[in-house]
């Protein structure tokens, strides 16, 4: 009776985030962390907590899907992973070349025409996943409408190093000058095909740290991040809308900062300019949603003493 309960509230819930939700972020990066806790819990092996967590990485895909993400990167396999043992590692590499295969040939990733990637040093993987992710990126490969990164060897600052290795090379080379190198320049060596800035960074199991996880493309974006407590096995569609949840707050908080910084601007701004200035501030208060915008009488107070100072030949401080 408690388990029929729990799941009533639960469908409940779900359903009241669906509705609340009101936009989506374009790209969704998740640290699916706790398989091997989750396993230890039920008296299993590690092995078996990663097959049960590959269940969820397919439901990830189509709630991303569902409520209109663009792309989603999956930390599948960090480098710092290469030291677990040989046995675990080795259960796990047979599962990623199953998954990514079965993946390739799935109706769900044609119909929707999903692009599959991996980022990350593949080179230091075993032949078997090399060939599995070669054989998914090239069976995906013309797909446009939405993009999964599996992270496969991967760590933030390895990633950066040899970025920066590769510019120098190319400086010293003489093929590059130094005043020539910007924000592209460094993305154009970080991967093969782009990546999208990350919005929303999730972390399941309880830990609250980002791990060197795409540390140019989530940082310089300022992503919102949601940690939770549940193992990856364990994460649910609820969970990932109150992660969708904290992004949109994120965001309404954005929106109404650049609101309040552009009407304090009007202080700052000559008569001449504030017409141009008032659109602007406008354009941003219809943005917001009609409960968050800032007062019009505030508005109306910082215009009016913005003439004043104008006409006694004053400027504002």
């Amino acid at each position: 009776m408690k388990r029929w309960l729990r799941r009533r509230v639960d469908d409940a819930y779900e359903q009241l985030l669906t509705r609340e939700i009101s936009g989506a972020p374009t790209h969704v990066a998740v640290i699916m962390d706790g398989n091997r806790r989750y396993a230890r819990r039920k008296g299993e092996d590690a092995p078996e907590g990663h097959r049960e967590g590959s269940r969820t990485t397919e439901r990830i895909l189509e709630w991303c899907q569902d409520i209109g993400v663009e792309e989603l990167t999956l930390y599948a396999f960090s480098t710092e992973n290469f030291k677990r043992p040989d046995e675990e590692n080795e259960a796990l590499f047979d599962l990623l070349c199953e998954k990514l295969r079965e993946f390739a040939d799935a109706d769900r990733v044609h119909d929707n025409e999903v692009q599959i990637r991996a980022i990350g040093d593949v080179s230091r993987l075993p032949e078997r996943v090399r060939d599995a992710v070669d054989y998914a990126e090239r069976r995906t490969q013309e797909y446009d409408q939405f993009v999964l990164n599996i992270a496969l060897a991967y760590g933030g600052r390895s990633q950066l190093l040899e970025a920066a290795r590769d510019v120098a090379s190319d400086v010293e080379a003489g093929g590059l000058e130094p005043d020539e190198i910007d924000v592209e320049t460094i993305e154009d060596r970080l991967y093969a095909r782009p990546v999208r800035d990350v919005d929303l960074i999730i972390r399941t199991g309880g830990d609250e740290r980002t791990s060197n996880f795409l540390p140019w493309h989530a940082n310089g974006n300022e992503a919102a991040v949601f940690f939770c407590t549940p193992y990856w096995p364990e994460f649910s569609k609820t969970d990932f809308l109150r992660g969708i949840r904290t992004y949109e707050h994120r965001e309404e908080s954005w929106r109404r900062t650049r609101a309040r910084r552009a009407l304090a601007l009007l202080g700052a701004v000559g008569d001449t300019e504030l017409t141009e200035a008032r659109s602007v501030v406008e354009r941003f208060r219809d943005s917001l949603p009609t409960g968050e915008r800032p007062d019009p009488d505030e508005f109306e107070t910082i215009e009016g003493d913005q003439l004043e100072g104008s006409e006694s030949g004053q400027t504002a401080d």
